[in-house]
């Protein structure tokens, strides 16, 4: 290794290869212009994925599955009713989360127009994630007496359903 660092084999090597990727990877810095030309062909050519697949309608039909048998919305009342303190804290975080969300889409993203805010607000996306973990957290504290270790894969699968659901709609 000593000798090739010596005599900068090493460097050609390291060269030759990444300008080998960049022309097989068709990357910005390659010199080649017709594998810059055919990728953006391709790009002109791609048409977006479906809104609908199989993918979607799994996660959707699971979650109102799973609602319907592990009676989610009478284990939901009865927590409420129950006063839980986790399913409270829970609410008020997924709350937060959800808000700090519809901020960076609609007032963000549509009203002033600001596409990438991960990079001129980089608090948010890490408080969205802290305050949803927590979320997550309480419920399953709450649930786990209703469901016990299924309480995870159930809010998991309800979760996914509701995002599912979320991107059909927009």
């Amino acid at each position: 290794m000593a000798v090739w660092a010596q005599d900068g084999e090493l460097e050609l090597v390291r060269r030759r290869f990444r300008q080998e990727a960049e022309a097989l990877l068709g990357a910005p810095g390659s010199t080649d212009s017709e594998s810059a030309e055919i990728t953006e062909d391709r790009k002109k050519n791609e048409k977006p994925l479906p809104r609908v697949n199989v993918h979607s309608v799994f996660w959707i039909l699971a979650s109102i599955v799973l609602t319907y048998y592990a009676e989610f919305f009478k284990a939901m009342r009865e927590s409420m009713h129950e006063g839980s303190s986790s399913f409270l804290l829970g609410s008020v975080l997924c709350i937060m989360c959800l808000s700090v969300a519809l901020y960076c889409v609609i007032y963000l993203e549509w009203y002033c127009g600001i596409g990438d805010y991960d990079t001129k607000y980089p608090a948010l996306v890490p408080i969205t994630i802290i305050t949803f973990i927590a979320a997550a957290v309480c419920y399953n504290i709450t649930f786990w007496p209703v469901w016990s270790f299924f309480t995870p894969f159930l809010l998991f699968t309800q979760f996914m359903g509701m995002v599912m659901f979320i991107s059909l709609l927009g």
